[in-house]
């Protein structure tokens, strides 16, 4: 349940909550306000234990990653599998749009998959970057109850996650479509069952925690999970009911009577819920369990996890009336009574980085501050560098340090391998010559990356890809200079670098929020897709470049205002300067010329909430 979705106040209160029992609440896809991340005067601690990693990425910053005991990559919802989210622009108010650094007023949108998982290798990708950028916290995955979860399970157990998530299609319906709540998902019982006897079949039930949500009320309820195989449960309605929540299932618009699910001030005062409320409920539910496995003569839950054989199909009152047949649920494979369940086993390790070189040769930075450069060879096996430096660097200066763009330069020679730079936090600079993979500057929090190819290569830059696909995915600031050509899905849900590369491939651009991305040759299909905020520009001799666009949300124009042409005539030439790239080198040289065949393209939603106009009135043209 995001900031975003509830109000601050819900938000706030259901963290408080959960940190006075010892248990954990989960941040939601909207990121999380940094004062949070500190106990208030009277020790109540309104921090989430558990930061989630949605498709938007929405607020994933290193500082946010950093201020967690677990991290959550939801792949999808129980309520809506398959499904994106949308958050309407009313909703999104000035402290909305600071967290998930957009633009208040403008609608936001998460896309239906995570851009940079495609594959169980990517998923294991990802796991690997958040256990570099936090070395403390266990990861989890989220996935919804459907047929056929237990394969996937057992893929996400080998890619070393920690914890499994299985949600039921009852959890978070409030503001998921009308189509979805009636018609999609599966109730968690047949994921959980499933997911437990083939992690248990394969010897990966003892790797990780499983954990379920999505429709739990009652303690009965809990219990259920617990024989089925669940060793951790997820509350959300029933907190939310307890704080005030009356059910009338209208999140989505604003208008929500008892001030959780709304941004409205008016309305958000009448919000009633306190912690001790979701304190007593959370009680209540742990004497019920109690009461129950009495009844059943066990002394703890940890006694009847995977106990299915415990549970009995009941009768609907005549032999006609039985006609779904659960006996598939309630199997116990083999090997089950031998798993061992510890949720306080350490989390699965992974393979340690360049970084853990990096960190101990920038120890004088790290302890004194002093400024550092330091240079190493590459490959492309070398994974995620910088990203464990800048977890350093975020927990000794801070996020709004006062550190040098490039107090610490790391000079990088070869081939880098995916997600260089992932997480790069303020102070930190990568000059890296050769080339790189994928997830290029992943989640980018401020530091400095520049792509450039060697000294003697005989190639045209301009012509030849010198970073992969996915390039800033979820970037909230910071700087990526490539002299060269970018990948499919550059700036994907960029909200906040600014970005200078020589030509990308297919949906550059996608669900853009912020930041300025200026593209130095040809740009592929589908430019802009779902793009509400930032501005980009593309250089376009041929006149081609419009028709490459989607056309239904972006308008563009030539850059004629000063403002506009002073942001991107500064960032060529800071291109030039890091990078020595001839494209850009050329073009400043005969700007008269090249500032004419540059386009411009915002936003429609973005037009009331400029400083600057883009161009006059009349000159103004829809992308069409």
């Amino acid at each position: 349940m995001s900031l975003g979705a509830l109000s601050p106040e819900a938000h706030k209160t259901l963290n408080i909550a959960m940190n006075r029992i010892g248990a954990k609440s989960d941040s939601g896809e909207g990121g999380e306000d940094p004062a949070h991340f500190h106990p208030e005067p009277n020790g109540d601690n309104p921090s989430a234990k558990i930061k989630q990693v949605a498709s938007g990425r929405f607020g994933v910053t290193a500082e946010y990653l950093n201020a967690c005991e677990e991290l959550e990559i939801k792949i999808a919802q129980g309520a809506k599998p398959g499904e994106g989210g949308q958050l309407p622009g009313m909703k999104v108010t000035q402290l909305i749009a600071r967290l998930r650094h957009s633009t208040p007023g403008v609608t936001l949108i998460s896309p239906p998959p995570h851009h940079d998982i495609y594959s169980i290798e990517d998923l294991a990708q990802l796991i690997y970057d958040l256990k570099q950028i936090n070395p403390d916290a266990k990861v989890t995955v989220k996935l919804v109850s459907a047929s056929g979860v237990g394969t996937i399970a057992a893929g996400v157990a080998k890619a070393k996650a920690d914890i499994i998530l299985i949600s039921g299609h009852n959890g978070g319906t409030g503001a998921s479509p009308a189509t979805s709540i009636k018609f999609a998902g599966l109730p968690w019982e047949m994921g959980l069952t499933e997911a437990h006897q083939v992690l248990t079949m394969n010897n990966l039930r003892s790797r990780v925690t499983l954990r379920t949500d999505g429709g739990l009320r009652t303690g009965r309820d809990i219990v259920i999970a617990a024989m089925l195989g669940a060793e951790e449960f997820g509350i959300g309605t029933a907190a939310l009911i307890a704080m005030g929540c009356i059910m009338v299932r209208q999140c989505q618009s604003n208008t929500c009577p008892v001030g959780v699910c709304t941004q409205d001030e008016s309305l958000r005062a009448k919000f009633t819920g306190t912690a001790d409320k979701v304190v007593n409920l959370i009680t209540f539910y742990a004497q019920e369990v109690r009461e129950i496995l009495a009844s059943i003569g066990a002394r703890s839950l940890d006694e009847v996890i995977g106990r299915a054989d415990l549970l009995d199909q009941v009768s609907r009152g005549s032999r006609h009336l039985d006609d779904l047949d659960l006996n598939p649920l309630l199997i116990s494979v083999d090997g089950a009574r031998s798993t061992s369940y510890d949720r306080n086993r350490p989390r699965n390790p992974v393979p340690d980085t360049l970084d853990a070189q990096i960190v101990q040769d920038a120890a004088r930075f790290l302890k004194d501050g002093e400024k550092m450069q330091l240079a190493y060879a590459v490959r492309n096996t070398d994974r995620t560098i910088g990203t464990r430096i800048s977890s350093h660097i975020v927990r000794r200066f801070g996020m709004r340090n006062s550190l040098q763009p490039d107090h610490l330069t790391i000079r990088l020679q070869g081939s880098a391998g995916q997600s260089l730079g992932a997480f790069a936090a303020p102070g930190l600079k990568i000059v890296l010559e050769g080339e790189a993979n994928d997830y290029v500057g992943k989640g980018l929090s401020g530091g400095i990356i520049v792509v450039r190819p060697p000294m003697g290569s005989p190639l045209v830059a301009a012509e030849n890809t010198i970073i992969g696909n996915t390039v800033l995915y979820g970037a909230t600031g910071g700087f990526l200079f490539a002299a060269g050509r970018a990948g499919e899905r550059f700036a994907v849900r960029n909200s906040g670098a600014k970005v200078v590369v020589e030509g990308c491939g297919s949906n550059g651009c996608e669900y853009m929020t912020g930041g300025v991305a200026v593209i130095l040759g040809r740009i592929g299909a589908n430019f802009g897709a779902g793009m509400t905020g930032g501005m980009a520009y593309v250089w376009d001799p041929e006149g081609r470049a419009v028709t490459l666009m989607n056309r239904d949300t972006l308008v563009t124009c030539p850059v004629t205002v000063p403002h506009w042409e002073e942001e991107l005539r500064s960032l060529i030439e800071r291109h030039a300067a890091e990078t020595g790239s001839r494209r850009a080198a050329d073009l400043l040289a005969d700007w008269a010329t090249a500032r004419r065949q540059f386009v411009q393209i915002c936003p429609k939603e973005m037009l009331p909430h400029l400083r600057y106009p883009l161009v006059a009135e009349e000159l103004a043209l829809p992308a069409e």
